[in-house]
């Protein structure tokens, strides 16, 4: 029985570690990189609180050292989706039921092992399976997931306290209950913070979810699974299954119980699932929560007022922090004829003074992308600019796979606007630029609207208010996340709530209240104290 009302207040976020040289945190991190690279990991999938391994087992070797072996993980079929989803709805009632402050306390256990006991385990997972280096496995894997997971308990006891108002002689109040039936979490590699965040929210509102990482994030994802189990997350709640995404789409989707997905990927997939949902839509036992992040075709547009050091700056973190592969990274941007010149200038050094390698360094600011579709994905876009008159190739260009995966941080500029790789999502480090005439702003503003189907994250740099100002109200549908004299990557849980919209998806907001409320069936529940013995209204009576 609940005697009391639980306070969660607002966290704060988790600080960020630096690794700098003599730091306690680098020596952890370092023998925590060595002991994992010591043993070849056995991953199975987690069903009903019960490892499950199947013998079919899949690789998972580090993105920049492909000749060494991390981990094999055993992937799973379509029998292993159906028993996930049986285990999920055997675990519902029980845990919908839980008392909210035993569900928040499991997650909040889970951040505090994350921030200490697990922090360089989760660093290291993130750093050799998806070849992060290790400031931005820090601020992913330990301090994103953190903030996600103290954040949400937060914003969820927030919504459980509002509360409808009561008339005279009757009581009104909302039940804020789980969905009726099982969430699907689609997971990406770029981030260990969404593979946490996706499947947490969910279950943090009474839901129980089949959970599928992408195969490139299994390191991570599995260790993170073990953080949970042993913060007390009840078996079935969470179920996590290495299955290829056809087979999850055809078990699933076709689940009367099915209640909702939640999913970072492309745009192409998440437009496959709303089809074959919306096809579906006769066989579930209500209509499902659909949300998404999806792609990204982000802009940085310097006015020419600017400060030419930190344009420079912002394209360079912007562009090639984690080589390109977040959703939000700079990926095309628009500089003024009048600064255009020593900007290029600045940016080429500076790319030039990079260095490209294992994570292992911790010198080198470039990593590798993340497998080989990925690099010759990338290879391919960079040669066709190559090919094209109106490219010039200002630094990079190329790439070797021998070692690992490593493509250069690659700065295209172009006399066409709308050529390839300004318009295409690339997702590796590619940043194409495009000089405007700086008197035309409005026209360079207007542009940048029109120039990709995308609405992800986008930035504005300038010195001149006005200038500022009317960058905000043009490119008003441009970005979900909107930056002005920063970079467009780096959103922070509880500061820049993140999702866009166009076709970057739902715009469901990760990191605020706005994205639980996804996860929540309300039901209004009105108490009359003294009822009505007699049909008549007054006004019915006679003169």
């Amino acid at each position: 029985m609940d005697l009391g009302y639980f306070n969660y207040p607002l966290p704060v976020n988790e600080p960020v570690l630096s690794y700098a040289p003599g730091t306690p945190e680098r020596a952890r991190l370092k023998t925590v990189l060595a002991e994992l690279k010591s043993s070849v990991m056995d991953i199975p999938m987690v069903i009903d609180g019960v490892e499950v391994r199947t013998g079919n087992t899949k690789e998972i070797r580090p993105p920049h050292e492909r000749k060494h072996l991390l981990a094999n993980f055993h992937a799973g079929n379509a029998t292993h989706v159906t028993q996930a989803i049986e285990a999920a709805l055997k675990a519902r009632e029980q845990w919908s039921e839980m008392p909210w402050e035993s569900r928040a306390n499991i997650f909040l256990r889970a951040a505090d092992l994350i921030a200490t006991k697990y922090r360089p385990y989760m660093n290291g997972t993130t750093m050799l399976g998806q070849s992060k280096n290790a400031f931005q496995a820090e601020i992913d894997s330990a301090c994103e997931i953190i903030d996600f997971l103290r954040f949400n308990v937060h914003f969820l006891s927030e919504i459980y306290r509002q509360q409808p108002i009561s008339g005279p002689g009757m009581h009104n109040r909302l039940e804020y209950r789980a969905l009726e039936g099982f969430v699907l979490a689609v997971t990406p590699f770029n981030f260990t913070a969404i593979g946490g965040n996706l499947p947490t929210s969910a279950a943090m509102c009474g839901n129980v979810v089949v959970w599928k990482p992408a195969n490139t994030q299994v390191y991570s994802a599995y260790m993170f699974m073990k953080v949970l189990e042993e913060a007390g997350l009840p078996a079935g709640v969470i179920n996590i299954v290495y299955a290829d995404g056809p087979t999850i789409g055809e078990v699933v989707f076709n689940h009367p119980e099915f209640a909702g997905v939640h999913f970072t990927g492309s745009t192409g997939v998440f437009n496959h699932m709303w089809k074959t949902i919306g096809a579906n839509m006769g066989k579930y036992r209500s209509y499902p929560r659909i949300v998404g992040e999806t792609g990204g075709k982000d802009f940085v547009i310097a006015h020419e007022s600017a400060n030419v050091d930190v344009v420079a700056t912002a394209l360079l973190r912007g562009a090639f922090e984690y080589q390109g592969q977040k959703c939000s990274a700079a990926s095309r941007a628009y500089l003024p004829s009048t600064s255009a010149p020593q900007i290029l200038e600045k940016l080429a050094a500076d790319v030039k003074g990079l260095k490209m390698g294992p994570v292992d360094d911790f010198g080198n600011f470039v990593n590798a992308v993340i497998d080989e579709k990925s690099f010759d994905n990338i290879m391919s876009y960079i040669e066709r600019a190559k090919a094209d008159p109106d490219v010039e190739v200002l630094v990079g260009g190329n790439g070797d796979k021998t070692e690992g995966f490593f493509v250069e941080p690659t700065v295209l500029v172009t006399k066409n606007p709308q050529s390839l790789t300004m318009c295409e999502e690339i997702f590796g480090p590619v940043l194409t630029i495009y000089v405007y005439d700086a008197a035309d702003w409005e026209g360079a503003l207007k542009l940048v609207d029109s120039t990709s189907p995308y609405a992800l994250t986008g930035a504005v740099i300038s010195q001149d208010r006005y200038a500022v100002e009317t960058a905000t109200r043009l490119l008003r549908n441009a970005a979900g996340n909107f930056y002005i004299n920063d970079k467009p990557t780096g959103a922070v849980v509880g500061q820049q709530p993140f999702g866009g919209a166009r076709a970057s998806g739902t715009n469901d907001k990760a990191g605020s209240i706005l994205n639980l409320y996804r996860w929540l069936s309300p039901r209004t529940i009105k108490e009359t104290f003294v009822p009505p013995t007699d049909y008549r209204y007054p006004f019915l009576a006679s003169e």
